[in-house]
């Protein structure tokens, strides 16, 4: 056995220290296939010494001889054919492994879930995925929009990758990270009577005026709810910001939006910003995934746009 000393395995030990590992195994099968350790050891783009040392500590691991060297090669002793013959379903069972694995990878990288609120699903995410295709064309992306509420249950069913909510807190049983900050604005027709007010609003002026607004659950209005004390007023309530802005624009009544999403009204003045006072209505954007799942693949990439 070429003074190789024979040795019992630690009883409990795992196999981790009992088997070689892949790449021990990879260059025992390459000595053998090649005849040579030198010439093993080019192929797999290591030193000869480092060859050796490495078949030398698989020697004492597994406590037997596994390969004579002579001045015209190497050569598998009897135990070396019979481990070489045992490393090849190993190595062959690694690849079957790991071709399983890029399978499992291609295929949640073949797609991304994504489920917003209103006012990120309308007025941000069309640019991040934008840029998200860009950099994975071959990801197909399908993006739900409703309230926080129906974010969280989405996420928390299993039915989206990635969501993005607009409220106050962040929903049990899930993880966030804050990607934006928001302020929301209260809104006129320019023939209302606000657009022409020289005083900031109070919150009492507020509470006691119907208001056109977001639906219960959705994050506008769970921050509007909050800095009333719960007591804003609907004239009509409404499932979209865009069916928000609307009917604010067509002189319904005032209505509170994310200042994100009436730019352009507010340019044309097609829209008038109506200032408040003693009412705090800044809120943060985040993004959100069920705690303990890290976003991986597609909505990893997202979320890194929307930080970005």
């Amino acid at each position: 056995m070429s003074g190789v000393e024979e040795r019992e395995p630690a009883i409990g030990g795992g196999l981790s220290h009992r088997v070689p590992d892949l790449g021990a195994l990879e260059l025992l099968l390459a000595v053998a296939r090649l005849g040579s350790l030198g010439a093993a050891a080019r192929e797999l783009g290591i030193t000869q010494p480092a060859a050796s040392s490495r078949i030398r500590s698989m020697e004492r691991q597994l406590g037997v001889a596994l390969v004579d060297r002579s001045p015209r090669g190497s050569r598998l002793t009897d135990a070396g054919a019979l481990v070489t013959d045992w490393a090849r379903r190993i190595v062959e069972a690694a690849e079957a492994f790991d071709a399983g694995a890029q399978a499992l990878r291609v295929r949640r990288d073949s797609r991304l879930r994504v489920v917003a609120s209103m006012t990120i699903a309308e007025y941000l995410l069309p640019g991040w995925l934008l840029a998200l295709r860009a950099g994975r064309p071959d990801t197909a992306v399908s993006l739900h929009a409703g309230n926080s509420a129906t974010v969280v249950e989405r996420l928390l069913s299993d039915e989206a990758d990635l969501g993005f909510v607009e409220g106050l807190t962040v929903p049990s049983g899930l993880d966030s990270v804050v990607i934006a900050h928001d302020h929301l604005i209260v809104v006129t027709a320019p023939g209302h009577v606000w657009a022409r007010r020289r005083r900031p609003l109070e919150a009492a002026e507020l509470a006691a005026t119907p208001l056109i607004l977001r639906e219960k659950g959705s994050g506008t209005r769970q921050v509007l709810d909050a800095a009333l004390g719960g007591l804003a007023r609907p004239l009509i309530e409404l499932s979209s910001t865009t069916a928000v802005k609307a009917a604010a624009v067509s002189g319904a009544g005032p209505a509170v939006l994310s200042e994100l999403a009436v730019g352009e009204e507010l340019a044309l003045r097609r829209l008038v910003r109506v200032p408040v006072a003693g009412v705090s209505l800044a809120r943060d954007l985040r993004a959100v995934w069920p705690t303990g799942h890290r976003p991986v693949g597609p909505a990893r990439d997202l979320l890194s746009l929307t930080r970005s």
